[in-house]
């Protein structure tokens, strides 16, 4: 990755890159954001875990290290808006993706306290989601080092397969699609030479980049481990009403926004290209 003034002084992803994202459905971008970001991240994580919205919640047992996720909350963080707004991630993802504009669609913050046993499971993110279209990016950043044992790991190419049942994290409940409508997980652990999994330790600063159908999963922590995740939609990505409460839920938006149509609402503001103020 490098600075380059041929993309509005962003940071130029590299064709290798864009055709591994491409491919495999997740790549890992590093040093690609500076310490002015790392901080302003750091802030945003640590201003959200002292102000927790009604969205909140524990993903790990009472018995168990704090594993605490927020959503959408960009409105209300000041710190928040300004990395979603101002940092490197929506032209990197622009890039990445193909696509001539880039829409947030929400940040997520998750924050695994030292000694958190709780795995995050194997799962796709799309199938919890009520937008459609194949242009479309996570971006997760950690501002604590992570390593390899507590990172999050992808199964590679696995982006361009079917859609997964999702289900709830501690119990495997099915609240989303109808049980049964969508395929179980397959044996990732049993299977390697089908399943190729891939993850990388990594620093402030380093950032992984991930389609919403890639699946993808992360162990326990021994230290703290503090995340901003900003889902970011492209050129094709539309508006798909769900009949039950989608994660992060969008309460009324199916009154003001049709299906199959952009997601073109103050909720999901364009990121890219920027435009002035």
């Amino acid at each position: 990755m490098t600075a380059a003034d041929s993309f509005t002084g962003d940071v130029t992803v590299d064709p290798a890159t864009v055709e591994a994202y491409q491919r495999d459905g997740v790549v890992v971008v590093r040093g690609a954001f500076s310490p002015e970001d790392v901080e302003l991240a750091r802030r945003a994580v640590d201003a959200n875990l002292a102000n927790l919205s009604p969205k909140a919640k524990r993903a790990s047992a009472e018995d168990d290290g704090a594993f605490i996720e927020d959503f959408c909350s960009w409105q209300r963080i000041p710190e928040i808006e300004r990395f979603v707004r101002e940092s490197p991630a929506a032209g990197i993802a622009a890039q990445l993706m193909g696509s001539q504009t880039v829409r947030l669609y929400h940040d997520h913050m998750l924050t695994k306290e030292p000694g958190t046993r709780q795995r995050t499971p194997w799962h796709q993110d799309q199938p919890y989601y009520n937008v459609e279209g194949t242009q479309n990016t996570s971006m997760w950043f950690p501002v604590d080092p992570v390593d390899r044992e507590s990172t999050l790991e992808f199964v590679a190419g696995s982006h361009t397969g079917e859609w997964y049942m999702p289900r709830t994290f501690q119990d495997a409940q099915a609240k989303w699609f109808p049980e049964g409508t969508l395929s179980d997980l397959p044996d990732i652990e049993g299977e390697p030479d089908r399943w190729p999994v891939v993850g990388w330790a990594l620093e402030p600063g380093d950032a992984v980049f991930f389609n919403m159908l890639t699946l993808h999963a992360a162990g326990g922590s021994t230290r703290r481990r503090r995340v901003i995740s900003i889902r970011m939609l492209g050129d094709d990505m539309v508006h798909a009403p769900r009949q039950w409460t989608t994660s992060p839920p969008f309460d009324g938006l199916v009154d003001e926004l049709p299906a199959g149509v952009p997601m073109d609402h103050p909720l999901f503001p364009v990121l890219w290209p920027r435009t002035a103020g």
